[in-house]
């Protein structure tokens, strides 16, 4: 893969987000790319967090993507990937999401946990991630694509910085002692409505999310970027993701790690 097709790609991408107007499947501009071809997505995607970083963006940490078969099937893969989470992406829980602020937004619920320690190992271990976690949060991923109507492939969601979008972090930590993450149950739910929009369990989170975080430690630790003490890292989906319109509001409740909520403003609203 060419430097300058890397490069076109990443424009693309940073100029469908910056215009808010999608743009065609990037995977067609990666010509010498096979369907599955991460090592130049993943290529693309440095490009737009180098930008970030010298823009004066601050990284906060990682998300683990396609964690559940859930949303595997909506999306038509069958791996999971990784993006990086910039400080400016966050959203206070019970907070409002500018109307205008992302293009296509999904709503998924997750865990979250935040790192005490470094995770330096290509082997790293659920005993390690366990020792290096502080604490637990309930976490809202809202993704979005600038890939136009969500036609993506693997190659797409990675060089898209994993289809990322913005995310909200509950305010209660909870430490792992006692806690199994596999067991957690989720529950979503738009407006208030009875019925939910998404369920799942940590067990729909690769097993675990101490899994996939032990899978995103030892991925990022091989590609000598590993994760750091502070960092922040989204485990991935605990069910399906639920689309988003202007005035939507979403309230997740993770058994054991409590209720995380967003607003999206009204077209027109400049909250």
């Amino acid at each position: 893969m060419s430097a300058a097709d890397v490069t076109k790609a990443a424009d693309v991408l940073l100029t469908a987000e910056r215009t808010g107007t999608p743009c065609p499947p990037v995977r067609f501009l990666l010509a010498d790319a096979s369907a599955d071809d991460t090592a130049a997505a993943y290529a693309v995607q440095r490009v737009n967090v180098e930008r970030g970083l010298a823009a004066g963006r601050r990284i906060a940490g990682r998300k683990i993507g396609l964690t559940s078969p859930a949303v595997q099937a909506q999306l038509g893969v069958d791996q999971p990937d990784f993006g990086t989470l910039f400080a400016d992406m966050a959203v206070p829980d019970g907070g409002t999401v500018s109307a205008g602020r992302l293009i296509q937004p999904k709503v998924e619920a997750e865990v979250a946990l935040v790192l005490g320690a470094d995770l330096p190992h290509r082997d790293c271990t659920v005993a390690d991630v366990i020792r290096a976690t502080d604490f637990a949060l309930a976490a809202l991923e809202i993704v979005d694509s600038r890939n136009a109507d969500w036609d993506i492939t693997i190659v797409d969601t990675v060089a898209d910085n994993a289809s990322s979008g913005l995310y909200v972090l509950g305010g209660t930590p909870v430490p792992l002692s006692g806690l199994d993450l596999r067991a957690v149950r989720m529950t979503m739910t738009r407006d208030g409505a009875a019925r939910p929009v998404s369920e799942g369990t940590g067990a729909d989170c690769l097993g675990g999310p101490l899994n996939a975080a032990a899978w995103l430690a030892s991925t990022l630790a091989a590609a000598g970027d590993p994760l750091r003490a502070g960092d922040v890292v989204l485990t991935g989906a605990l069910g399906p993701m639920a689309a988003a319109a202007p005035g939507d509001r979403f309230e997740a409740d993770i058994s054991q790690l409590g209720r995380i909520s967003v607003q999206f403003a009204q077209e027109g609203d400049t909250a």
